[in-house]
């Protein structure tokens, strides 16, 4: 993003507003007190020296301004920037320095310097396999520079907002929702949006970061919130996931069959308990692992008799 600016931010310090409105009380008595003599002497000098006291009174008064913590107030004179103040306090500026317009600043026309947050609501996007997800951040931000804020965008807010959308989306099409072991197009650690959430979100809030620094605006943080499979494929990924953990839930229960059937006749053998040819190891491995990868408990046929 370019943004043409050409105004630098200048802090000012004004004197203290006490001041001013002391004066300011002063010259209005000193008019009214004029005022009356002009009425008692009929001396119309005095009236032009009231009235000139009491605009001086006025002006002082209009030069007035109060800031509030975690506020910044930008000032204009005749159409071009006068300054910036960020110290909280009470203070008297030129009064022909007035608050700088914003869409953001319709009545009080201050910039919050506090720490706001944006959620943003789940939106559709698809994945890197082209798998439509459902997507939701929240993203932390603050003002920085009130001066750029006020210049550079007409509506800050709205404008974070967007660019916070746009980020979403195009870094989440980069990524998968989830691996499977049948992906072999994907590397096996390349990362996901679901297995390296945290990874992920801190490159949107890097690009959201490169995307507002011209508005005078800092990210803080951006965290995934939502994150799920779309409606219409919802129902057949969760089936996807679930016979993956069963196959791979099997797999383990085979291989260690395999090693108890294994461990069983290497005993056999060394204690010399029972002979058996290979028929009958056969027919042994068999019977044991159809009992130990059942999903039933077994029911056992005992043979009374000779086992040949």
């Amino acid at each position: 993003m370019n943004t043409n600016i050409n105004v630098q931010e200048k802090i000012i310090n004004p004197i203290n507003g006490f001041i001013s409105l002391f004066t300011s009380l002063a010259l209005f008595t000193a008019a009214g007190t004029l005022i009356y003599l002009s009425i008692e002497q009929n001396n119309n000098l005095f009236r032009i020296i009231a009235a000139i006291i009491f605009i001086v009174g006025a002006l002082l008064l209009a030069g007035l301004k109060i800031l509030k913590p975690n506020e910044a107030l930008v000032l204009v004179m005749f159409g071009k920037y006068y300054g910036t103040i960020k110290k909280p306090g009470f203070y008297f500026v030129n009064p022909f320095a007035t608050s700088a317009l914003s869409a953001n600043l319709p009545s009080k026309r201050k910039v919050s310097l506090k720490t706001m947050t944006i959620n943003k609501e789940k939106q559709k996007v698809n994945d890197l396999l082209g798998n439509p997800i459902l997507i939701g951040a929240v993203v932390i931000w603050r003002v920085v520079n009130p001066t750029k804020v006020v210049f550079s965008v007409e509506n800050y807010k709205e404008y974070l907002t967007i660019q916070s959308e746009s980020t979403i989306r195009n870094i989440a099409r980069l990524y998968p929702y989830d691996q499977f072991e049948e992906d072999e197009s994907l590397d096996k650690n390349e990362k996901t949006l679901r297995g390296s959430s945290q990874e992920i979100a801190d490159r949107m809030r890097q690009e959201l970061q490169e995307r507002v620094e011209d508005a005078g605006l800092y990210v803080e943080d951006v965290r995934i919130t939502d994150l799920a499979y779309s409606e219409e494929i919802a129902a057949a990924m969760l089936q996807r996931q679930q016979a993956v953990a069963i196959i791979s839930a099997r797999k383990k229960i085979v291989e260690g069959a395999v090693g108890m059937v294994n461990t069983a006749l290497e005993q056999l053998d060394r204690d010399n308990i029972v002979v058996l040819d290979e028929e009958r190891k056969a027919a042994m491995v068999s019977n044991l692992l159809v009992v130990l990868c059942s999903n039933k408990d077994a029911n056992p046929v005992i043979n009374s008799g000779s086992i040949y």
